[in-house]
This record gives C-alpha cells, structure tokens and sequence, in this order.
C-alpha cells in the first residue's frame, strides 16, 4: 500500500455542511438511538460552570436520555497541553465527575474514564502520528489559537499534538458522533483524516477499521463572563456549578451590564446585558425576549435580582445532589474506576485489531 499522505482537505465539514449534517442526525437519533456511540468530554482544570452546563452538560444528559452510548472522558493528560505542571489534579478530576453526575450523567448509562487509566488508547497516538504533517498539524486554526494563549513561556510537544490525540480519544472506541461547538470542527477533522487515512493504508475497502466520525454540532448559547469577556475557569469570571446560592448573587451582582437603564435582548448592540438576559431565559425556558420587556425600564439592579433568582431555583436540585454525592468521595473513586474498567476493555479490543491490521502481532 502507498505510504504517502492524503493530503487533500475534507471539504464535507464546513459549518453549513455540518449543520445540515447534524440535523439530519438529530432525526435518526431520536429514531433509533441505541445505533450510536458519543465521545465527550472535558479537561480537569477547576469546576464546571453554567456556560459549560447550557453549551455541553444539559446536551450530554440528553443524548443519554434519550439511549445514546455516552463515553465522557476526563482527559487528565491534556491538563498539560497549556500548563507546565497539572496542580491539584486528583482534586479536579474528582470535582468534574462530581459536576457530570450532579448534572444527570449516569455512570450506569455513560462510562465516565480518564486518560491516565487506559493505556491503549494512548498507545494509539503514535501510529496516529503517522498519519498527519508536520505542516498539517501548524496549520490547524485551533492549535494556532491555542498556542497563541499558552500559559507556558515555550510551547510543548503535546501542544502541538493534541488534536491527534484527541483523534484517539474518539477513535479508540469507534464513536461516530462528536457533540462539538462549530470551533472544534478543525480537530474532528483531523479525526476523520486519521480514520480515513488508517482504512487507506492498513484496512480494506469491504472492512475498514475506523468509522469517520461525525460531528453533532450544538446550537448552544454563548454566556458571557461577568466581566463581559467568555466565560472561562481560567479568567475568574465564571459561576460555578457548585456556587452557593449566596456567591452566585455576588457574582451577578458584579457582572459588568451598561449605562442603558432600559433592558432589551440585542446580543450585537448589547452583549453583556444580553447575555444575562439569556441566562435568566435558559434557566426559565423563555424566550429572552420576553425576559426584557418584562424587566423594561426597571434597569440593571432589576435585571441582576432576576438573573440571580432564575438561577438559584434552577439549579438548586443539582447543587443539592452535587453536595450530597461530595459526602460520598469513595463512591466517585469507584465510578471513575469502573468507567476506567469499560473503556480499557474496549480501547485493548480497538488496540488488537489495530496491531493486526498492522501486521504487528508478534
């Protein structure tokens, strides 16, 4: 078999294509759900916050719901891609798992692993390497933007790789839907090139190794920070899933608005008071609009006071569970470890075929 590289750009995962793409998976996922595999999953940097619930968790939660096989990754590893040392990471990885299953994530219907625990599937990294360019990997958008942020005064070599290892995340057990934002596009295309790029050269036409996974694009909102810029563990300006009731009216009290004491929902002309608009409507299931022009001209004090409400009664149910599993910190050890059991078994499986696929079972 040839062993140059395809390099010929996928042209099928542009956003207009993948938005088509996705709505027509919606339809046969609520259709026949059990035929799907989802890989998700976050980094354990600090605890999860509302933009992290309304952009991904409640998705997740309802993907499993509704009897997709969910396969949540904690991905401990790549706490280094931006970050010299992973600081309190046993901590942070029990918190995540802590703000999964207080949000709906069920370890009996979802399998909840780390990186660290399944060595097959980083063992796939390096066949993987293989298959994508120095060149290809510079030019990824997201790298480039990664990089440019960068905590670390050089950058790393996992940096500069970690879209090929997010490609084993995902190809390790064969997942054919991704749930991203249209921004991680680009790494779920070097997914796919890995998967289409793996078939060509060790696989055959009739029995192909890898699916190529498919993105499930979200329409999730954008929630600022409330410092008006996005919502990020690293810029102090997020609400915690976890906060009390108390710091969450502290931190809306904060939250930067503007000198217009009217209220209206126009995320162009007035983003950060928007945005609180919006919060208040995902957690009362309005339209935002509606939220506005019922607030009017009682201006931003007004505002805050119905932000804060909305939020504490909807998530006031997760913070209770949440506090109540944190009781309990043996009983996240053995969730992580059955997960890691899971998906050890199939990324081992994933790793044989792969071996023999290359003629490297000795």
């Amino acid at each position: 078999m040839s062993t140059t590289l395809d390099t010929t750009p996928s042209d099928d995962l542009g956003v207009p294509a993948a938005r088509r793409r996705s709505a027509e998976l919606e339809r046969s996922i609520r259709e026949r759900p059990g035929r799907f595999r989802a890989l998700t999953g976050d980094r354990p940097t600090g605890r999860l916050h509302l933009g992290h619930y309304f952009g991904t968790l409640h998705n997740r939660v309802r993907l499993q719901n509704l009897g997709v096989d969910m396969m949540v990754l904690v991905a401990d590893y790549q706490v280094l891609t931006d970050r010299d040392v992973a600081d309190r990471l046993a901590d942070h990885v029990e918190d995540l798992v802590l703000d999964y299953m207080a949000a709906g994530i069920d370890p009996d219907r979802a399998t909840i692993f780390t990186h660290s625990a399944i060595p097959a599937l980083n063992q796939l990294l390096l066949p993987f390497l293989s298959l994508v360019s120095v060149a290809e990997l510079g030019r990824n958008p997201t790298v480039k933007d990664e990089i440019a942020h960068s905590r670390q005064s050089a950058v790393s070599g996992l940096m500069f790789t970690y879209p090929v290892h997010q490609a084993a995340d995902i190809l390790f057990c064969k997942a054919g839907l991704v749930p991203v934002g249209q921004d991680q596009l680009p790494h779920l295309e070097v997914a796919r090139t890995v998967a289409r790029r793996f078939n060509s050269r060790y696989g055959t036409a009739s029995n192909p190794v890898f699916p190529e996974p498919e993105a499930l694009l979200s329409a999730a909102p954008l929630l600022l920070g409330t410092d008006g810029a996005k919502m990020s563990k690293s810029r102090g300006n997020a609400i915690a899933l976890a906060a009390t009731a108390d710091e969450t009216a502290r931190l809306i009290r904060g939250a930067k608005t503007d000198a217009d004491r009217h209220i209206t929902y126009d995320p162009v002309a007035r983003p950060e008071v928007s945005s609180l608009v919006l919060l208040a409507a995902l957690c009362l299931d309005r339209d935002p609009h509606d939220v506005a022009a019922e607030i009017g001209g009682r201006g931003a004090a007004a505002l805050k006071a119905a932000v804060t409400d909305a939020v504490n009664d909807h998530f006031a149910p997760i913070r209770a569970r949440r506090a109540e599993l944190a009781r309990d910190r043996a009983h996240i050890r053995r969730v992580l470890r059955d997960g890691n059991e899971r998906a050890g078994a199939i990324a081992d499986a994933t790793l044989r075929e792969v071996r023999a696929a290359m003629n490297s079972l000795y």
